[in-house]
């Protein structure tokens, strides 16, 4: 504590500010502009950096990493081929998130059923990405809402960003929409889907700690009981799928239905919504499964999960017939077996596996909005039906996307991503195209 006497030392001058009327906006000039930082925006935005592209990353929350850290997912999935001992799918970025989170003590386990799925500790990703993004020398602008788009003709040519430190003008030649709701592609104007006829719910992950492992119940189980007294504890979602790291006594649990609505007013009466499921459920497993649960506790609330709400309208759209099919189209970018994972009922989901040698393929035409030039869509924005965007918006395809679209972009230069040379994008994306080791 400073003494009276040591007060005289203390720097005390403020000075009084006013904003100005029309002051300028902060601008920023960039040769790609990517909006979105979850698992398809930083790859995008990494590989664009690896390709000498000058980039900027742009996000909504005051933190980089999307649902993918903030939303608290913690697992991997449709990285790998199906069957206990699949091949992986997605190289380049993915293969950096794997080897180095896998140097970390408790920080990745690979779960080995039906496919490969990995569970990931969320801090561990977060501290991957923003040093990954830091070393690349990328431009982050965090905290910002999307707020006008200025197009010309069908090109997107600069982006006004609002942030609580003032507005921010985003210049680029190219643009990749990563947003998941289609944010920027909604704001130049160019059409849109949104869903027809029933909801697409997203979740409310949570993060309780103090489970004993060693007592575990089977998922099977759980949701047996969850059917059985669900009415009881007053649960909509009877299903529980827990994620366990072995040896740390902790579990994401993705037990909740949660609508996603785009009203603004709505969705976030939702989101409070959302973490009552979450506190019922929590509460079901510790009166129901007590060896397990019964000195557990809430650890960490994710933000809102959502799953589908806007995408673009592409130069061509993947269908459920397509997935199933297999399809692989003449201008394919990205590939998964991820199953059909619809959750279109509050109770459950649609759950559709495939055969072990089964491989479906996402074409550059869904990523691309089919009235513009210099714009494309990855992640879960992308145009497909709804069941067949289920099987491609998880995060191994999602990655894929990501670099598929810096590579896009980097071979349109200032021309058009819908005159590229795909024989050429394709050889940069082999690994993730043909790749079977």
């Amino acid at each position: 504590m400073l003494s009276m006497a040591d007060t005289s030392a203390v720097a005390t001058g403020t000075r009084i500010v006013r904003r100005e009327a029309g002051a300028d906006a902060w601008r920023v000039e960039a040769d790609i502009c990517v909006v979105g930082s979850g698992a398809a925006g930083i790859a995008a935005a990494l590989q664009a950096g690896r390709l000498g592209r000058k980039v900027v990353l742009v996000d909504g929350l005051p933190a980089l990493g999307g649902q993918a850290v903030n939303s608290i997912i913690g697992t991997f999935c449709g990285l790998f081929s199906n069957g206990p001992n699949g091949y992986q799918f997605t190289h380049g970025v993915a293969d950096d998130i794997l080897r180095d989170l896998g140097a970390l003590e408790g920080a990745l386990h690979y779960q080995r059923r039906h496919t490969v799925v990995v569970y990931y500790d969320e801090i561990a990703l977060s501290r991957w990405i923003e040093e990954a993004v830091r070393a690349a020398r990328i431009t982050v602008i965090v905290g910002a809402v999307l707020r006008h788009v200025t197009v010309d003709g069908r090109r997107v040519r600069e982006l006004e960003l609002a942030t609580r430190y003032g507005d921010v003008r985003v210049n680029a030649t190219g643009f990749i929409d990563a947003s998941g709701d289609a944010a920027l592609t909604w704001q130049a104007g160019f059409p849109c889907r949104e869903p027809e006829g029933g909801t697409v719910y997203g979740t409310q992950m949570v993060v309780v700690e103090n489970i004993d492992e060693a007592h575990l119940p089977e998922i099977a189980e759980i949701g047996e009981r969850m059917k059985e007294k669900g009415d009881a504890y007053g649960l909509l979602r009877r299903e529980c799928f827990p994620f366990v790291i072995p040896g740390r006594g902790i579990a994401v649990l993705n037990m909740t239905h949660v609508e996603t609505p785009l009203d603004p007013l709505k969705a976030s009466i939702c989101g409070l919504e959302g973490k009552v499921q979450a506190d019922l459920a929590v509460h079901f497993l510790q009166q129901e499964f007590p060896e397990c649960f019964g000195k557990s506790k809430i650890r960490a609330y994710g933000l809102p999960g959502i799953r589908q709400t806007r995408w673009i309208v592409g130069t061509q759209q993947l269908t459920l017939d397509d997935v199933r099919a297999g399809t692989r189209f003449a201008d394919a970018v990205a590939r998964t077996a991820w199953p059909v994972e619809l959750h279109d009922h509050g109770t459950g989901h649609v759950w559709q596996t495939f055969d072990e040698d089964h491989v479906h393929y996402v074409p550059l035409g869904s990523l691309i909005p089919r009235e513009s030039d210099n714009l494309l869509a990855v992640g879960r924005c992308i145009d497909a039906d709804k069941a067949a965007l289920s099987s491609v918006r998880v995060m191994g395809p999602c990655m894929a996307m990501g670099m598929a679209a810096a590579h896009a972009l980097d071979l349109a230069g200032t021309g058009s991503v819908q005159q590229i040379d795909i024989s050429a994008l394709q050889d940069r994306l082999h690994d993730n195209l043909d790749r079977t080791d």
